[in-house]
């Protein structure tokens, strides 16, 4: 069973209270109360007290609780709701079939990249490694040929991360952006060593496993982290350990996922196989966070003219039942209307996860005057906030990316488009592209988390199936390449 550790975040926003509003009333300031949430610093004594009137919490129980929620901070996150796994290995239930690829996923989530990669038909993963428990359980559910490990990767020696994997064919995943802080050059990089961040452990994994193929995704930020160094750090180990690398900024809504979601896509393989990047299924105006960089994949307006439109956020959603706040349904209750919605029902009977965050009053207020963004609302009835914040999601377009806390409305745009409240995490699960009958394991917060971080298993399809294609131009590129050799000094002879 894992531990539910409440935080001060989570409580907050329960209550719909902006940060700086908290900070404020608690005689705080903004940075020290952000460091609190992030389980990088305790509270003192009054400050507890102060927070802990405002948020209905006793403070003996407050720093009880946040000093377990420090001591588990999670790299990439911040702040956590379980405990870090200590190693444990959970064994496969079947064994992978036969004349399938072997993907290993680390920084694994609830695997979907990985699963992707299956539904593409020509990949079955056979491990997966977290360093939280929660995220293992809802990866081996869904991964019945892998073997699932909770805990640091760096807790293993590359020997016996080895023998736990087995030979793998291709390693996919991306280790948390805080994982760039210290990257170094391959040559100075030893196993063992303290100073390894996650990204340098990444690369000596590849290293050591040596699989055909690896696939890197990561955040957009990637790209600015100090000047753009962090970026070329990763792409110059990856190659100092013998792989081709190619990159792209890759937006989901352009490969069928009703979601502007962006990420830095790095692939390489070490058996000569150029790397063809998948062409867009959709088309879409949008603006890249990335700007006009070269390497972002965009549609050309003169070519793009016979591709659907992106998916919208209704075409995802608006078969589930419509709910209040703190409402549940869990039977479909009407037919699916578009192709989409009958992608995500296929093979699920049950409607699951379909529950709304019962808000506050004061939250109500504010959901029913919510628009396009926080202008919307009257003055004064919220303090701060960015300016997604209480905002609704455009019925017509592709969600806005979805975070890890995409039912409460004062942290992100996450407001349904027609009806007062958040979205539900089965909605959340719609809009990054995992089927229903998908089954996420944990508490409610630690799922809202796990769809929330997690790669579009439609978007790892789209990449599985270009490393696929790629191999078959290359092979028949090859096949050419002999007969034409050959067939002219056949006709010389002649």
């Amino acid at each position: 069973m894992l531990k539910k550790i409440t935080d001060i975040r989570t409580r907050r926003l329960e209550l719909g209270l902006p940060q700086g509003d908290v900070a404020h009333r608690a005689g705080v300031r903004e940075t020290d109360l952000r460091k609190w949430e992030r389980g990088l610093e305790l509270p003192d004594r009054a400050a507890a007290e102060r927070i802990g009137k405002i948020l209905g919490i006793d403070a003996e129980r407050l720093l009880r609780e946040q000093g377990q929620h420090a001591e588990s901070a999670t790299p990439g996150e911040g702040y956590t709701t379980a405990e870090a796994g200590r190693g444990d290995v959970v064994p496969r239930t079947a064994e992978p079939p036969s004349g399938r690829r072997r993907v290993l996923d680390i920084f694994c989530g609830s695997g979907g990249l990985s699963f992707g990669f299956e539904q593409s038909g020509g990949f079955a993963t056979t491990c997966g490694i977290d360093l939280l428990p929660d995220r293992i359980e809802t990866f081996v559910t869904n991964h019945h040929h892998a073997t699932g490990i909770a805990g640091d990767l760096r807790a293993h020696s590359l020997s016996e991360l080895h023998r736990l994997t087995g030979e793998v064919d291709v390693v996919v995943g991306g280790p948390p952006c805080q994982g760039f802080s210290s990257i170094r050059p391959f040559r100075n990089l030893t196993e063992g060593d303290p100073r390894n961040s996650l990204a340098e452990h990444y690369v000596l994994v590849i290293n050591h496993l040596r699989p055909e193929w690896f696939v890197f995704e990561n955040v957009v930020g990637i790209l600015t982290h100090e000047g753009g160094m962090r970026l070329q750090s990763v792409l110059e180990g990856l190659s100092a350990a013998g792989y081709s690398v190619d990159w792209r900024v890759v937006n989901a809504a352009l490969f069928g996922v009703p979601q502007f979601r962006e990420r830095v896509v790095i692939v390489g393989n070490r058996i000569g196989v150029p790397f063809i990047w998948p062409k867009p299924t959709h088309r879409v105006d949008y603006k890249s966070m990335a700007g006009s960089r070269p390497e972002v994949i965009r549609t050309d307006p003169l070519f793009s003219v016979g591709l659907p439109q992106a998916v919208t956020l209704m075409e995802a959603i608006d078969d589930l039942p419509a709910i209040p706040s703190g409402g549940e349904a869990s039977a479909y209750g009407k037919a699916a209307r578009t192709d989409y919605q009958r992608l995500m029902r296929s093979g699920s009977r049950q409607l699951t996860l379909h529950k709304a965050t019962k808000h506050s009053p004061k939250m109500l207020e504010i959901i029913r005057h919510a628009g396009a963004n926080i202008s919307a609302l009257p003055p004064g009835m919220v303090k701060s906030g960015f300016s997604s914040c209480y905002s609704r999601l455009d019925p017509g377009r592709p969600s806005t990316t979805l975070t890890v806390n995409f039912v409460h409305p004062a942290s992100n745009r996450c407001i349904h488009p027609h009806q007062d409240r958040a979205l539900t995490p089965r909605e959340g699960a719609r809009i990054q592209s995992f089927p229903d009958r998908f089954e996420f394991r944990g508490t409610s917060a630690q799922i809202v988390k796990q769809i929330g971080n997690a790669v579009p298993p439609l978007l790892g399809q789209r990449i599985a199936e270009a490393i696929l294609y790629s191999e078959q131009v290359a092979g028949n590129t090859s096949r050419r390449v002999r007969q034409d050799q050959v067939a002219p000094a056949a006709v010389l002879d002649t």
